[in-house]
């Protein structure tokens, strides 16, 4: 079961995450493309999964410690550069820019093959459970740097 599950969470690659997903009819608007608001949710299941194939799971890091460990987007820049469509195949690919202090910094792209659909910069804040700046542990940066 755990082999199915990490498939299904994508795979690590070099520097970075890999992640499948297929655009439903859901994800799409009146006209039949990918409605703005969606790509959203693609980049964060992007990072979701990320997180669980280096061993982090959110839920878990929360009460890892006395303090908690808790990421929250604190920016995102998405440039969008063409549209999916319903049935399209999209790759979403993540990659630590930066990993340290209270910040990390994805950057994140969506594909349909080899064409790049969005480009996104995400600046993620540490905080602790009661909403306040902490250190990334070196432990989990170390995760994200390799």
């Amino acid at each position: 079961m755990s082999d199915q599950l990490f498939s299904l969470s994508g795979e690590l690659i070099e520097h970075g995450h890999r992640l499948t997903q297929r655009v439903y009819y859901e994800d799409t608007d009146f006209s039949g493309l990918v409605y703005h608001a969606r790509y959203l949710h693609f980049l964060e299941r992007g990072r979701t999964d990320y997180l669980r194939c280096l061993g982090c799971e959110q839920s878990a890091l929360l009460t890892a410690d006395e303090e908690g460990l808790v990421f929250v987007v604190h920016r995102m820049e998405i440039d969008f550069k063409t549209p999916a469509r319903m049935d399209d195949v999209l790759t979403i690919i993540t990659r630590t820019e930066k990993a340290g202090g209270a910040k990390m910094v994805l950057t994140q792209e969506i594909l349909r093959g080899e064409t790049l659909l969005v480009a996104a910069k995400v600046i993620i804040a540490v905080i602790n459970a009661k909403g306040r700046p902490r250190r990334l542990p070196e432990t989990i940066s170390e995760k994200f740097l390799k």
